[in-house]
């Protein structure tokens, strides 16, 4: 009975999850009501309300699960080998296109959070403590500057259809980075 309810509430999470990056997609998160996700969900307000406070809090969550999983796949990785980083990148890239509909939508301007800022936060903070040797003022400029080219080259690829596989993205992305 307890496999049943779980299931029932991945279900009912999953359809508020999708109604939201749907209603994303068509206008800001200040304009969705709790009322539009449950009729796009299919569901009543008050299961809605036993699961999340209001549309930000179902954003966060999407949010977190991303960079959870983003972060998983950051932390494990040895930046000291060329190999290593390409076959991150590309291992992040699958993911990205795994939740391809989720990422292009939260890296969209009309979530209005600070998803993409948080990414560039974790990944920043990873290259410091595992890339960089001497760090200084210029290192975080640099890393700074390589992340925000690396999330925009993302953000163009999604919103270009992803024509070019994972892998020639990593090696694009790491051939930028190394020159």
């Amino acid at each position: 009975m307890a496999a049943r309810l779980d299931r029932r509430k991945k279900y009912t999470r999953m359809v508020l999850k999708d109604s939201l990056m749907h209603l994303l997609n068509q206008k800001p998160l200040s304009a969705i009501t709790v009322k539009e996700i449950c009729m796009e969900a299919d569901i009543n307000r008050s299961t809605f309300y036993t699961h999340y406070k209001d549309p930000l809090d179902l954003l966060h969550q999407i949010e977190e699960e991303i960079i959870e999983e983003m972060n998983k796949h950051l932390t494990e990785c040895n930046f000291a080998k060329e190999e290593e980083s390409l076959q991150l990148t590309e291992t992040l890239l699958e993911y990205i296109i795994e939740q391809k509909h989720v990422c292009q939508t939260l890296l969209n301007q009309n979530t209005g959070t600070s998803f993409q800022k948080r990414v560039m936060i974790i990944a920043k903070q990873i290259l410091m403590d595992h890339a960089v040797t001497e760090k200084s003022d210029r290192t975080d400029y640099f890393i700074t500057f390589i992340i925000s080219g690396a999330i925009h080259v993302i953000k163009d690829w999604l919103n270009n259809g992803t024509k070019q596989s994972p892998k020639e993205m990593a090696e694009l992305i790491n051939l930028f980075v190394n020159r």
